[in-house]
């Protein structure tokens, strides 16, 4: 399909603009329903610049919020049917070890018992016999269904098996300049003047949103909450362990939040949850904050010691925050919007598709991620 420039591309299949996890899953789950879909990314396949890089991410159940923890069934059930489709092991099964303030532990043992989700409840100096390479506080909580996803293979399997149908069209390189709204239908506005009009488009563009689809929403009324852009810095540390020592975890400590898990080849990695500046997705520095790279290490020399905390090999990832850390996933018009991933969207990736598609198709949201209400006029 190609057309001259600034003349309209119609087209009948869903166009999904953004090829990170989420519009991956998304393209995959439109096709194998049997949809013609048009994948649009502004930058390279398989680049660094967005939120969903890098060779692994947690999966975990651990939550204390029993909506999610269902949704982390759901999801964990698509995982395993996509590691059966791709013949390709996804998620490592590693177990998971939350340990911390007691309150938040205890709330998220009660919602694994809540859902049957086995796990076990340690005392720290038995989990420190168990994972000498954490040093354990409070309240420990283990559950063997976690472990790390091979982030990178499973966008590419993701990507692979849309290909595979021969329903999508994958253009990479391609970005996209704004949004038309016609009513019924929306035109895509390509950076190099293309203009492709289709009846459901799909804007899984995570921290790109509030600039590619905030004056649509605007002219129906409509609008995302506010969507907070940070450039966040986790870093890898050399293991002093085998690879088998190292589960993912979570430590909800007295001030901000910290993850780690093992990736493979490349060390430990570490980060606090959500607590990089603020930026634009497309004006970054992509560099640590000294001050803070500087409490990292010293967080993991008191708390990972089985990792060297003077070697820090630093990322840079974009986290799309909502206010209330829920997705926003909701369609208005011709327009199905994905957002507000806040660093923890990745694990759920193929039911995000399953849910993008149902809207892209005329499904309803799931109330919890809907836009907000607009707020009527006096």
């Amino acid at each position: 399909m190609s057309s001259s420039p600034g003349s309209p591309e119609h087209v009948a299949p869903v166009v999904v603009i953004g090829a990170g996890v989420v519009g991956a899953a998304t393209a995959f789950a439109l096709t194998a329903r049997g949809e013609r879909v048009l994948l649009l990314e502004q930058h390279a396949r398989g680049h660094h610049l967005g939120s969903s890089h890098g060779a692994t991410r947690i999966f975990r159940q651990g939550y204390a919020d029993a909506e999610y923890v269902a949704l982390t069934t759901r999801a964990l059930e698509l995982w395993e049917a996509l590691e059966a489709a791709a013949c390709e092991e996804l998620i490592v099964r590693t177990g998971a070890v939350d340990h911390g303030r007691p309150e938040v532990v205890d709330a998220i043992a009660a919602a694994l018992t809540d859902a049957d989700i086995p796990h076990e409840v340690l005392a720290p100096d038995d989990a420190a016999a168990r994972w000498p390479g954490i040093a354990f506080e409070g309240r420990v909580l283990t559950h063997a269904s976690a472990g790390r996803i091979r982030a990178d293979r499973a966008i590419e399997v993701f990507l692979t098996l849309a290909e595979r149908t021969g329903l999508a069209d994958l253009r990479f390189d391609t970005g996209v300049a704004g949004l038309e709204d016609h009513g019924d239908d929306v035109t895509v506005v390509l950076s190099d003047g293309t203009a492709i009009r289709t009846a459901s488009a799909v804007a899984a563009v995570g921290s790109w949103a509030p600039v590619l689809v905030g004056e649509l929403l605007a002219g129906r009324g409509a609008g995302l909450p506010a969507i907070r852009v940070t450039q966040e810095q986790p870093a890898h540390f050399p293991s002093h362990l085998p690879d088998e020592a190292w589960p993912s975890f979570v430590h909800w400590a007295d001030g901000d939040d910290v993850y780690g898990l093992l990736t493979p080849g490349e060390g430990v990695k570490v980060g606090f949850h959500g607590t990089g500046p603020v930026v634009e997705p497309d004006n970054r520095d992509f560099a640590p904050v000294p001050t803070e790279a500087e409490r990292l290490q010293a967080y993991v020399a008191r708390y990972v010691p089985g990792v060297d905390a003077t070697r820090p090999t630093f990322i840079s990832c974009l986290y799309d925050n909502s206010p209330d850390e829920d997705f926003v996933m909701d369609r208005v018009g011709p327009l199905t919007v994905a957002t507000g991933f806040s660093g923890h969207g990745f694990k759920f990736a193929p039911l995000l598709g399953e849910m993008l598609a149902d809207l892209a198709t005329g499904g309803a949201p799931h109330p919890r991620f809907a836009l907000p209400e607009p707020v009527p006029a006096h």
